[in-house]
C-alpha cells in the first residue's frame, strides 16, 4: 500500500510535466532560440510587462477576500492576511502538481486560523462554479463578438462544431487528443477523491455547508465586486502583455478577449499553470489574427515564462508571510 501511494504520488508530479513537456517540445522543436532572445533583450517594451503585475497580484489578493467573505456565513473565521496568503501560495503550489493547490490553501487556513477544513473546500467548490459561470458568460461574449474567429480557431485545432463527429485535422489532432486524455484522468482522480469523502457522513455535511455558503454572503454585491475584480484583473494582466510586442501592439482587444478565453479553458487541462496547453491555444488565436508564427510562438513562451514567476515568487512571499504568522488562538478576534 504505502509503494502504491508512492507512485501515484510520483505520478501526479510526474505525468503534469511530461504532458506540458511533450507539448511545449512539440511546438518549440524547430525555434530560432537566438531570435527569441534577441526578442526579450531588445524588442519587448518591458514596462508594459511591468504594469501587468499589478493585475495578476490584485487577482489573487481579490480572490483571498472573496473567500474570506464565503466563509463567514458558515461560522468559519480568518484573518484577511491568512486567506490571502493561502491562496498566494494554492498557486504557487499547483505550479507542482496541477489542481493541489485548492486543497493546501484550506490546509493553510486550518492550520493557522483553525477553519474546518471541509467547510472550507466546500466553499472552494462554490467559488470554482462561480468562476465557470463567468467563464461561460466570457465565452458567449467572444463567440459573439469574434463568431468567426472562433470557428476558424476550432476548425483549425480539429474541433470544429461543424464536423463535430468527423475526424480531427492533422494540425491538431495529437495536442487534442492528448489534453482531453489529461482532462478524462482529472475527472476520474475528482471522483475517487469524492468517493473517499462519501464515506464520512460528518464530511459530506460540512462540505455542504461550504458549497452552500453563498445563500448566506452578507453583501452579494460585494461578492459580485470582488468576482469581477478577479476576472477582470486577469484580462488585464493578460491584455497589456500585447502592447510588449510589435506583432501584438495593434491587435483589437477582441483578439485578446477571444485569446484569454482560450487561454483559460485550455490552462484546464492538468499542467503545470497550463504550460503546453496554453501555448497551443493561444498561439493559434494569434495566428488567426494575422500574426506570423514565429512572433506568435514568442509570445507565449515569454508572457507565460514571465507570469509563472510571478506565481511562484507571489507563492514564495505567502509562504514566507506565513512562516512569521501566529496560529490563531479561541481568545484572539475575529
Amino acid at each position: 500500500m504505502e509503494l502504491a501511494r508512492i507512485i501515484r504520488r510520483f505520478l501526479k508530479i510526474v505525468l503534469p510535466l511530461l504532458l506540458g513537456g511533450v507539448i511545449l517540445y512539440w511546438m518549440y522543436r524547430n525555434n530560432d532560440w537566438g531570435h527569441t532572445w534577441e526578442v526579450m533583450t531588445h524588442e519587448i517594451n518591458w514596462w508594459w510587462m511591468l504594469l501587468s503585475f499589478p493585475f495578476g497580484i490584485s487577482a489573487q489578493v481579490l480572490r483571498g477576500l472573496r473567500w474570506k467573505q464565503t466563509l463567514e456565513p458558515i461560522g468559519e473565521h480568518t484573518r484577511t492576511s491568512t486567506s490571502i496568503y493561502a491562496i498566494f501560495l494554492s498557486y504557487a503550489t499547483s505550479l507542482i502538481i496541477p489542481r493541489v493547490g485548492e486543497f493546501a490553501r484550506c490546509s493553510v487556513v486550518k492550520r493557522y486560523d483553525d477553519v474546518n477544513f471541509t467547510k472550507a473546500l466546500g466553499t472552494v467548490v462554490t467559488e470554482r462554479a462561480v468562476d465557470t459561470f463567468v467563464m461561460l458568460l466570457m465565452i458567449g461574449v467572444a463567440l459573439l463578438l469574434q463568431l468567426s474567429v472562433m470557428n476558424d480557431f476550432f476548425t483549425t485545432t480539429g474541433t470544429s462544431f461543424g464536423s463535430f463527429f468527423g475526424q480531427f485535422t492533422s494540425t491538431g489532432y495529437i495536442v487534442t487528443f492528448i489534453c482531453l486524455l489529461a482532462v478524462l484522468i482529472l475527472v476520474w482522480v475528482l471522483i475517487r477523491k469524492l468517493q473517499i469523502y462519501n464515506k464520512v457522513k460528518t464530511t459530506l455535511n460540512n462540505l455542504w455547508q461550504g458549497v452552500a455558503s453563498l445563500k448566506n454572503v452578507k453583501s452579494i454585491p460585494l461578492y459580485i465586486f470582488f468576482t469581477i475584480g478577479i476576472w477582470g484583473s486577469y484580462f488585464l494582466h493578460y491584455y497589456l502583455t500585447f502592447f510588449c510586442f510589435d506583432a501584438t501592439t495593434n491587435l483589437s482587444i477582441g483578439c485578446a478577449l477571444v485569446s484569454f478565453v482560450v487561454g483559460s479553458i485550455a490552462v484546464i487541462v492538468p499542467t503545470p499553470n497550463g504550460a503546453g496547453p496554453w501555448h497551443f491555444s493561444v498561439k493559434t488565436i494569434l495566428i488567426l489574427y494575422g500574426v506570423q508564427s514565429e512572433a506568435a510562438l514568442c509570445f507565449v513562451l515569454i508572457v507565460h515564462t514571465v507570469q509563472t514567476m510571478l506565481v511562484a515568487l507571489l507563492g514564495v512571499y505567502g509562504w514566507a508571510a506565513l512562516s512569521m504568522t501566529k496560529r490563531k488562538t479561541a481568545t484572539m478576534a475575529q
